[in-house]
């Protein structure tokens, strides 16, 4: 009797598994790596100087968390502003996941100081001149969406 009653919970136990799983939507889609979006408004009349920077600092301070395996990859993408407060200029870095983005924050920045050699007094004056070139508009965190084929 103990067999029996045994046997017939495992055997409805494997029914309702498998009724479960037939039942269970599937997703066409799952989640892809994490990009940190900055949205930059270059000034009228020195967009060469902030497109020089692009070219040098921003880019070896990139090159250098690729090298890293911080950053995966990383753009600059420019478009026409809507209005007078909108932005032209997005600055986009690819990275793993949510949570080696949040973890690697320190070191990224000790290897961007390293790559670009500068201390902090040096960064904060990068950043005051850089000021006079563009404004920051705003920043996001996205994640890629990858659909699954049909």
């Amino acid at each position: 009797m103990k067999i029996s009653r045994k046997l017939s919970l495992a055997l409805l136990f494997l029914f309702a598994v498998a009724f479960a799983a037939q039942t269970a939507p599937v997703r066409p889609y799952h989640d892809g790596p994490v990009w940190s979006i900055v949205f930059v408004k270059v000034k009228p009349g020195v967009g060469l100087n902030y497109m020089n920077y692009l070219a040098t600092d921003w880019k070896r301070e990139q090159e250098a968390l690729k090298g890293a395996h911080i950053v995966l990859d990383y753009k600059v993408i420019q478009t026409e502003a809507h209005g007078e407060n909108d932005w032209n200029l997005m600055l986009i870095s690819e990275y793993r996941d949510l949570g080696s983005m949040e973890v690697t924050a320190d070191r990224a920045r000790a290897i961007a100081m390293q790559a670009l050699a500068v201390n902090d007094e040096k960064m904060i004056e990068g950043y005051k001149d850089r000021a006079e070139w563009r404004e920051i508009i705003g920043n996001r965190i996205a994640r890629e969406v990858v659909l699954e084929p049909k």
